[in-house]
């Protein structure tokens, strides 16, 4: 592997959330150990969600890295798609509220929910 498939939900031109995948390129290191560049972080949190758990929409309030633990998350967007994330992967959760921009249900944001009959545990690595 010479790149690392990062997942980002961020906030289009038009303010609604979507998806998208860029490559990081792993261009430090050795043949058996390839790396990234450092990046820098703030901290982390912990979450734990009940079976049943879903939120309304929101924003991101500042980029964070996702980490499912255990479980299941899904993540849905205005335009009614969704992305189902399992224990084990990732996503660079961007999905700010646009600058000069007042909250709109309708319009901003993503909503998440636990899925399946196993509790959501997840790791959010804040920038």
């Amino acid at each position: 592997m010479t790149n690392f498939n990062k997942i980002i939900l961020f906030t289009d031109t038009d303010g609604r959330a979507k998806f998208k995948e860029i490559d990081v390129p792993l261009s430090q290191g050795n043949a058996q150990s390839q790396l990234s560049e450092i990046f820098a972080a703030e901290g982390y949190q912990l979450r734990s969600s009940p079976v049943g758990f879903r939120s309304q929409f929101h924003c991101t309030g500042k980029p964070q890295w996702v980490f499912i633990l255990a479980g299941q998350m899904e993540i849905g967007l205005q335009d009614g798609s969704s992305k189902i994330f399992s224990s084990g992967m990732h996503f660079y959760s961007a999905d700010t509220l646009p600058s000069g921009a007042d909250f709109d249900p309708a319009v901003h944001g993503h909503w998440s929910r636990q899925v399946g009959a196993e509790p959501l545990v997840t790791l959010f690595l804040k920038d």
